[in-house]
């Protein structure tokens, strides 16, 4: 009678161990959801980032570009006027200008490709992300819905005892010899 005793007990043990390894499963892709979406947040920030950037070296590109027609008038007003001391002075100014708007130019172009690509990659992302939520979902509800999705000898339902005893004498009775 222990041994069945004993028996019942690591079944029962056994089903238990089970019914917390589907929890912690279920808490583990609850987890994983998580750290996707917020891995898809920080990604979004970034992109938000990069279109501040391209917006701020955008206006002060605009900034430069202006001043770069403004001294290019002045150089023509001052070679009109036979003034080349002050179409010299401009031209100084001129030059390293050109430079810095080539340079925010550059800059742009680098922000923009860059967000492009992030931008690619998270509307990829994205759709993992809804795959994955649409599969958690599924596996969270199937586990709520059938708990017994364990192996098949675990969904065994408990026999009593003394079922069980009346069983044996019937298997001794018929081994014993007549």
């Amino acid at each position: 009678m222990r041994l069945f005793d004993r028996i019942a007990l690591l079944i029962k043990a056994d089903a238990h161990g089970i019914v917390e390894s589907l929890e912690e499963r279920t808490l583990l892709l609850k987890q994983y959801l998580r750290e996707a979406e917020l891995e898809l947040t920080h990604k979004r920030a970034r992109l938000d980032a990069l279109h501040d950037d391209e917006k701020r070296i955008g206006e002060v590109r605009a900034r430069c570009e202006a001043q770069l027609r403004g001294l290019d008038e002045d150089i023509g007003l001052a070679l009109g006027g036979g003034r080349d001391d002050l179409a010299r002075f401009a031209i100084r100014r001129l030059i390293p200008l050109r430079g810095e708007a080539a340079a925010l130019a550059d800059q742009l172009d680098q922000r923009r490709s860059e967000a492009q690509a992030l931008g690619e990659r998270i509307a990829a992302q994205q759709a993992q992300y809804d795959e994955l939520r649409t599969r958690v979902r599924a596996e969270l509800a199937g586990a709520a819905e059938s708990p017994a999705s364990a192996p098949a000898w675990a969904s065994v339902s408990a026999v009593p005892d003394e079922e069980v005893e009346l069983e044996l004498m019937r298997r001794r009775r018929e081994g014993a010899p007549s």
